[in-house]
This record gives C-alpha cells, sequence and structure tokens, in this order.
C-alpha cells in the first residue's frame, strides 16, 4: 500500500502576516515620555549695567529640602500661594510713570509698582522632591494664567473664550492662518499687560 505523503502547511502568507501584527503594535502602543516645564528661555544679552531692581518687586519663594514652602520668608502652605502670587502680581502700588491703571490689586506702596516690574523669584533645595518642585512652578504660571484670562474677558468680551481657550486655538494646527492672526495679535496684548518674569536661582548645595 502506497505510503500517504502528510499535508504541508501553506506558510507563504506568514510573512504578510507578520507585517500586519507589527504595524498593528506600532499603532496601538503608547511610550510614555516625561513631560518638562514649558519655558522659553530669553536670548542671550550682554548687560553692561544691568538694571536696578527695588526689593518690593521681587516675590521670593523658596523651597527648602524639608519640601517647605517659604514665601516672602514666611512659612507657607502651597494651596496659598497663587492668590499670594496674584496680590503681587496685580498690586499696582506705582505712581506717576510706574502706575498701573488696570491692576485692581491693594496699591501697597511696599509692594511691586506694576506687573511689568513684578518679579517672581522660585529657589530649590537640591534635596525638594520633584513633585514639589513641579507643583509649585504650576501655581505660580496658574497665577499669571487668572490675570491673563480677566483681562481677556474684560478686552475681549466678544470672543467668549479666557486667555487660555484663546492659546490652546492658536496653537491648534486646525486654527486658519486668519484666525491665528488676530489671535496672535490678542494674546500679545494680554501678555505685555501680565509679562511672566518667572526667575529661577540656582538650587542651594545640601552640605
Amino acid at each position: 500500500m502506497a505510503r500517504r505523503k502528510s499535508p504541508e502547511v501553506n506558510a507563504g502568507s506568514m510573512a504578510d502576516i507578520a507585517f500586519l501584527l507589527l504595524i498593528f503594535f506600532l499603532v496601538t502602543t503608547t511610550i510614555e515620555t516625561d513631560s518638562g516645564i514649558n519655558r522659553k528661555l530669553p536670548p542671550m544679552e550682554e548687560q553692561i549695567d544691568p538694571p536696578i531692581i527695588r526689593q518690593k518687586n521681587i516675590f521670593t519663594v523658596v523651597v527648602n529640602k524639608n519640601n517647605q514652602l517659604l514665601v516672602e520668608e514666611e512659612l507657607t502652605d502651597i494651596k496659598d500661594l497663587r492668590n499670594l502670587a496674584v496680590d503681587f502680581l496685580d498690586n499696582g502700588g506705582g505712581s506717576g510713570e510706574e502706575a498701573c491703571d488696570y491692576c485692581q490689586g491693594n496699591r501697597d506702596p511696599r509692594s511691586s509698582d506694576n506687573p511689568d516690574k513684578a518679579i517672581i523669584s522660585l529657589k530649590n533645595d537640591r534635596e525638594t522632591e520633584y513633585k514639589v518642585y513641579i507643583a509649585v512652578q504650576n501655581e505660580l504660571v496658574a497665577a499669571y494664567n487668572v490675570l491673563r484670562n480677566r483681562e481677556f474677558a474684560r478686552l475681549y468680551p466678544n470672543e467668549a473664550l479666557t486667555y487660555i481657550e484663546a492659546d490652546l486655538r492658536y496653537s491648534d494646527p486646525r486654527t486658519s492662518p486668519d484666525d491665528k492672526s488676530s489671535l496672535k495679535e490678542k494674546l500679545d496684548v494680554i501678555k505685555a499687560l501680565y509679562p511672566q518674569k518667572l526667575s529661577e536661582a540656582e538650587p542651594s548645595k545640601v552640605n
């Protein structure tokens, strides 16, 4: 009796199947990446005579190695940081050429003259936890956004947008060039009213 041949497996399509599986996993797999802090550094400029900054125009924020927050040398809870920064930036305590006619703060002469003069100085320790450092950064940026949202709504009520929403729409690639041009003009006006002047000092060394 003739011996029966075992059936052969057709492997001609295996390469196609493997290729399709590879594409599937490449498309569906998400790769986690560390998110950083969005900062635009100023251009390098040689200043022979640096401007003199009054101490009252500097809002000092320090995070020590125990993750404690010191605002103007006073122990502060992080939940209060945003409001304290808003009060400082919006104080409007200047007079004459340094007066701020759109500021709604207390106009305390011992605090910042106007938003253009106001500088927030942040310093942390090398042992400060990263999550605490990021939380402090978020609160300080949020203080600027609170004031920018207010001024955007005041100057451009017909837009029915906040400053943050307008900035997101401007960054959206689907936004038309005409809308981008209009939004950029408005955003630049608001940024000039409350420029983000956040200075970060070198972290303290641990002994």
